[in-house]
């Protein structure tokens, strides 16, 4: 029989389907089956209402099978099957949807989900086969029709014998070349893996024969060959179930067989969505981070099923950054795939899961804390650098938002507490959140800058994480209070008698404080009488808004020049011995210079900043002991 072209621009729209649409060579089996399991649909569908189909759901399976010899991969369901017409213009003409036909022809409604709608996914085949055959018989007729092509040049249409309804693709697959193994899937356990990744969860049986050795009568020296009838999918997705049938055993299971972690979740999540769109969610918080969670290359995001099928396994789109430590995965039927199925179309129904899982998220997280405090911080432990990084990226947009989930050591209650908390334990008279930025717990609460906010009673958040003051500045304000620096230089906590006595001491030793600001020129913008000291006699404070702490986490970073600094100021004690002799000196002294450089260094040392000198630093220390 002659060859028929294709009824569409064949060999550049097939050249589109084989080489361009599709990224993986691998996805065709996917395509197949669920081609398969579109054909079953049809045919339980009609079996609803039709008693003549003769067939039980429990009939129904898809079978796979494959011969190494002679290279044939071959797939077979018995499903609704094709007539002479159907197979002439479904596989005729590309992008010709059958399954999308069916849906508009019959109210399927949610009597079965059909998965198929673009009538593409069949010439995948053609990137791992040379020849292509359908053998296909359509229920209520008595004849079978056998569709053949090898691609570009076309397809030939001839009549064929099969006893009962239903369709057989089988495929030859291609000679093994340079760069691409197709042996790979003519393999048992190669099939089996692509199976359980894209098609678990179709709602059929997938089976395949098995052929292996075994021990025979217990004897690992003594071996049999055996033929195993095995089904290689699921079918029902753990997601389907009933909540109230699934124990807590059965989530951890799955997530560790599914995502690959060792241990138990820390939370999980199993919800289903209503509305514009109808999803099923089960989400996973794992106790710790993947060993690559911060690399640049980890891949954050859910897995996306449509109807069973994977369609992709790190749906970025569904998980924004700051909670991309959650696993788990998607199911919809509702979403806008592309013609390959292999990627989403960016609309509103994606849009609306991810705002949904969002929300859900931040809600179990919240109900955490409230309820298991110990559990929420082993969470916060773990992922607490995300969190705070979402406060601060996007220019804030997301503050509002987390802002309840973060904990910061409470230096009164020495424990992690909330924003929440700590407002709510504010003294009556306290205007601002007090923080303070250091490496560690413990020597944040050592720094000379905490002494007055410490002796008005109180409380000091310790924030020790590089991201913390970014995200504190960037938060700006909590339930109507503002944050504050201990190192802010408008502090203000002294009493109007006090600052008039700081004002006078600042007017009587302005001369010496000039030649200390003169003596430390490029390196301090002003040199200041203290309010804050209690009785350290320096320390470093800053004005604009970029601060010390700020400034050493910026010249940590790879691409630092080292040229972006914080205005820094010296702030000296009026109340410390080491004032009183400064007092006493000229201002012509040789000594002010050198003890300006000491008190700076030693200043810097306090903030935990390199000396710039530390030989000079170093001999200034031996000649006062001398």
């Amino acid at each position: 029989m002659a060859k028929k072209q294709f009824k569409a621009e064949s060999r550049r729209i097939l050249d589109l389907m084989i080489d361009s649409i599709y990224t993986h060579k691998e996805i065709f089996l996917r395509e197949l089956i669920s081609n398969a399991s579109d054909a079953i649909d049809k045919l339980y569908f009609l079996s609803l209402t039709d008693d003549k189909v003769g067939k039980s759901r429990e009939d129904f399976e898809i079978r796979i099978s494959a011969d190494k010899d002679k290279r044939i991969l071959t797939i077979t369901d018995n499903g609704i099957g094709m007539t002479k017409d159907e197979l002439d213009e479904n596989l005729g003409t590309i992008a010709k949807s059958g399954t999308l036909a069916f849906k508009k022809e019959h109210d399927t409604g949610d009597a079965v989900d059909i998965i198929g709608q673009f009538g593409v996914g069949f010439y995948s085949s053609f990137m791992v086969a040379d020849d292509v055959q359908v053998l296909s018989r359509a229920y209520g007729s008595e004849e079978a029709w056998l569709w053949e092509s090898e691609g570009r040049e076309g397809y030939t249409l001839t009549k064929a014998e099969k006893p009962e309804c239903g369709t057989v693709i089988t495929l030859k697959i291609k000679a093994n070349m340079e760069d691409e193994q197709y042996d790979r899937f003519l393999d048992f356990y190669k099939v089996s893996q692509l199976v359980k990744q894209y098609s678990d969860y179709i709602r059929y049986p997938i089976r395949m024969e098995h052929t292996h050795t075994r021990p025979k009568n217990g004897d690992p020296k003594d071996t049999e060959t055996v033929t195993d009838d095995e089904t290689l999918n699921s079918m029902v997705p753990l997601w389907k179930k009933a909540k109230s049938e699934l124990k807590d055993e059965d989530y951890n299971e799955f997530y560790k067989s599914k995502f690959h972690d060792y241990e138990d979740p820390l939370l999980t999540v199993h919800f289903s969505g209503e509305g514009v769109v109808s999803y099923d969610a089960l989400l996973y918080i794992p106790k710790n981070p993947p060993y690559d969670f911060y690399a640049k290359e980890y891949q954050r995001g859910l897995q996306l099923y449509s109807s069973g099928v994977l369609i992709m396994e790190k749906c970025a789109d569904l998980l924004p950054d700051y909670f991309g430590f959650v696993s788990g995965l998607v199911d919809s039927s509702d979403l806008s795939l592309n013609i390959s199925r292999e990627l989403l179309q960016h609309d509103r129904q994606l849009k609306t899961i991810a705002l949904t899982l969002k929300k859900r998220i931040k809600t179990e997280l919240k109900k955490l804390m409230d309820n298991d405090r110990e559990k929420y911080e082993q969470f916060y432990k773990s992922f607490k650098l995300p969190i705070k990084y979402g406060l601060y990226s996007d220019y804030g947009m997301n503050k509002d938002f987390l802002s309840d989930l973060v904990l910061y050591h409470s230096a009164a209650q020495n424990k992690l507490v909330s924003l929440k908390e700590y407002v709510e334990a504010m003294k009556e008279d306290q205007k601002h959140i007090y923080y303070v930025c250091a490496e560690t717990v413990e020597r944040a609460m050592k720094l000379p800058q905490t002494e007055r906010v410490r002796d008005q009673g109180y409380d000091i958040l310790c924030m020790t994480d590089d991201v913390d003051e970014f995200a504190v500045r960037m938060l700006a304000t909590y339930m109507e209070k503002t944050f504050k620096s201990v190192s802010d230089a408008d502090l203000n906590l002294v009493s109007d008698e006090e600052k008039r006595a700081q004002e006078r001491a600042q007017e009587e030793n302005k001369d010496i404080l000039a030649a200390l600001k003169e003596a430390l020129s490029g390196k301090v913008k002003d040199v200041r009488v203290s309010d804050r000291l209690k009785s350290s006699p320096v320390c470093l404070t800053s004005d604009g808004p970029l601060s010390i702490e700020m400034e050493k986490v910026l010249a940590s970073m790879p691409v630092s020049d080292g040229t972006v600094k914080a205005e820094r100021v010296l702030e000296i004690n009026p109340a410390h011995p080491v004032f009183t002799v400064l007092a006493k000196l000229g201002t012509d002294d040789a000594r002010v210079a050198k003890y300006a450089n000491l008190l700076y260094d030693q200043a810097l040392l306090i903030e935990g900043l390199p000396i710039e000198d530390p030989v000079a630093f170093s001999n200034s220390i031996c000649e006062l002991m001398v």
